[in-house]
């Protein structure tokens, strides 16, 4: 497994993983729980990370780049089951899980 991709939070690196998976890369989200080990080890070596095969690599961070240059249209929107506040190019909530009821 090649690492492709790693951010601060786990929103981001499973929203990523959801557009890998959209365009038939298997993609695996590593250190989802090493918050606890913080100060032990530096702390962007437990950041989420996103893992790919070796072969899907390149297209992974290809495909990654695009999302990430791509704008957002539309608002933020607000969940009708917990009322957090979530962007636009989320179809569910990115606390309690409900799609999106717009």
């Amino acid at each position: 497994m090649k690492k492709v991709f790693t951010a601060d939070n786990l929103v981001t690196v499973a929203h990523y993983r959801n557009v890998l998976e959209a365009e038939g890369i298997r993609a695996e989200i590593r250190n989802q729980s090493l918050g606890g080990v913080l100060g032990e080890v530096p702390f962007t070596e437990v950041w989420p990370q996103l893992w790919v095969k070796p072969l899907d690599a390149q297209r992974a961070l290809e495909i990654i780049e695009e999302a990430r240059a791509a704008p957002v249209a539309g608002d933020p929107w607000h969940c009708s089951n917990c009322s957090a506040e979530n962007e636009p190019q989320f179809a569910a909530c990115w606390q309690c899980g409900r799609p999106d009821s717009r």
